[in-house]
């Protein structure tokens, strides 16, 4: 492992963080270097730390005196591609520890993840179960699930045999693949668009930065993980969160990942803070970030050591 850091910004530190198997992970950091508490936030698949953008402002606000961190997972983002056997949920757990050990290695961290980066954290929770209530002192899962992807919403569809047929397409023809997503993407643009969000209205700038998150993910990326979906299962992590503050997260119109999987974790996990944001999609951190960055200082208060620096705290509706 290694890392190479330069200044992008003044509220804004980039790093390149190198994996064993050398691929590079494109991270930032903002807050103060030697923050007492710091706060990892994963994106989901297809997205890029910027479906943060907003959420992150507001934490940086109501808790200033916390380090917030963000990266794009392997194959997304500004972080390079890798091979597409390396793209599962275990890899993507490793990954996070490469992370952590490179720009966190000491002090409480909190883990806040959205989508796939919530699996990803509960798999790195699972790989690294010590680490809960010592290095890690908060967890939070939003718009996620421990298990079941397959069982209910529209992640039943990948049990579909098209979906391994997709697979298969991509494997053979990458290129040829590629230039039919992005026809697909204009076609079931507005079922997408129902099932990110919701119910609810929002800004054409939160359509565009989500559609170009998407385009822009390679289609070996987008293919890779959907197997990594269907077998997923880490429903044994969640009891070890019980030791330390946990906020389970999601939108009650969520198609992707339904409310159900957040009322079983939260059931799993003693004294969570359980948070569901009416109207709300599956891209809730996109639509209703001010709510999202509300629980998140909760939990950042909580899992604080009582001297926390946070101006702004209200319930979530």
């Amino acid at each position: 492992m290694s890392i190479s850091s330069t200044i992008a910004a003044s509220a804004e530190r980039r790093a390149t963080v190198s994996t064993e198997d050398r691929v590079a992970l494109a991270v930032r950091e903002y807050g103060p270097r030697n923050a007492k508490l710091t706060v990892v936030l994963l994106h989901g698949h297809c997205q890029r730390t910027e479906s943060w953008t907003d959420v992150r402002d507001a934490l940086l606000r109501r808790y200033p005196g916390a380090r917030v961190v963000c990266y794009d997972h392997r194959g997304h983002g500004d972080s390079a591609t890798a091979s597409r056997q390396t793209y599962n949920l275990a890899q993507l757990g490793y990954d996070l520890r490469e992370v952590l050990d490179a720009v966190a290695p000491t002090g409480p961290v909190i883990l806040v993840g959205h989508s796939m980066g919530g699996m990803t954290v509960l798999t790195y929770v699972s790989q690294n179960p010590h680490e809960i209530g010592t290095r890690i002192a908060g967890v939070a899962l939003i718009a996620t699930a421990a298990s079941g992807l397959a069982d209910a919403g529209f992640g039943r569809l990948l049990r579909h045999p098209i979906v391994s047929a997709f697979q298969a397409a991509v494997r053979r023809a990458p290129r040829l693949m590629r230039h039919a997503k992005l026809l697909a993407c204009k076609v079931f643009g507005p079922i997408i668009r129902t099932a990110e969000f919701g119910d609810r209205k929002v800004s054409a700038r939160v359509l565009s930065l989500a559609n170009a998150m998407h385009n822009e993910t390679p289609i070996v990326t987008m293919a890779g993980f959907l197997s990594a979906f269907l077998g997923y299962d880490q429903t044994g992590a969640l009891p070890a969160l019980s030791k330390i503050p946990t906020l389970v997260l999601c939108g009650s119109a969520d198609l992707m990942t339904p409310p159900s999987h957040s009322i079983a974790m939260a059931a799993a996990v003693d004294y969570s803070d359980f948070v569901m944001i009416e109207g709300a999609g599956h891209s809730v951190i996109l639509e209703q970030p001010r709510h999202v960055a509300e629980a998140i200082t909760r939990l950042m208060t909580r899992a604080g050591d009582g001297r926390a620096e946070a101006t702004h705290l209200a319930l979530v509706a």
